[in-house]
């Protein structure tokens, strides 16, 4: 189990080490550079990393995770329905990364690799599952995966779209968002419509026994 002095070790170097990821990549050297920033000995952060790049990237992700979820624990979001709260949540995150964009691609290259897709799906998983639970979802039955995929799938299309936004204030990333989240409520609504149209349908079994 890691101690909370290690978590807080880590985050301290992930903050430091993002200037000269754009330069240097998630690697050794970066990591080296960071650790004299924060007045670290450099083997004890190598250490905190064994796995070097995909664990310092994974921090990354849990770093920019926690911070999204600091931030939003702080707003007022009980006037907002679930949609907003998602969209709040989702460009919340994109607003802490956007100081270190070349470093969110820099990661994206790292997890792109074949051994490294396993960890790209769990800290995917972990972003919209913190995104869901801030919303205030609480769910425990099936619908608790369902709403994480699709959740999965419009936060990565979104992050793709970011990463190429030049818009004034990424306000083309937030409209994409938008148009995304609009149709997944589309497609939910019409689901639910749908299951509502099959229940009031005369059960197949009873009309058997009326014509046989």
């Amino acid at each position: 189990m890691k101690s909370p002095l290690a978590e807080d070790q880590r985050a301290a170097l992930i903050e430091a080490i993002l200037p000269n990821v754009p330069f240097d990549g998630w690697s050794r050297p970066a990591l080296r550079a960071a650790a004299r920033e924060v007045g670290m000995p450099v083997e004890e952060a190598l250490a905190l990393f064994p796995n070097g790049a995909a664990e310092l990237v994974a921090c990354f992700s849990r770093w920019a995770d926690l911070r999204m979820l600091d931030r939003l624990e702080i707003m007022d979001l009980e006037p907002l329905r679930i949609p907003e709260r998602i969209a709040l949540a989702v460009t919340t995150r994109l607003e802490i990364l956007a100081p270190s964009r070349e470093a969110v691609r820099r990661a994206l290259s790292v997890l792109a690799l074949p051994q490294h897709a396993p960890l790209g799906l769990r800290l995917l998983y972990g972003t919209v599952d913190g995104i869901w639970y801030a919303a205030g979802d609480r769910t425990t039955d099936f619908s608790f995966y369902t709403k994480r995929g699709t959740l999965a799938a419009v936060y990565a299309a979104t992050l793709l779209y970011w990463l190429d936004d030049s818009s004034p204030d990424f306000g083309d990333t937030r409209a994409f968002l938008d148009r995304r989240l609009a149709g997944v409520a589309s497609i939910g609504k019409a689901r639910q419509r749908f299951e509502v149209a099959l229940e009031r349908l005369p059960n197949p079994l009873r009309l058997l026994r009326q014509f046989g």
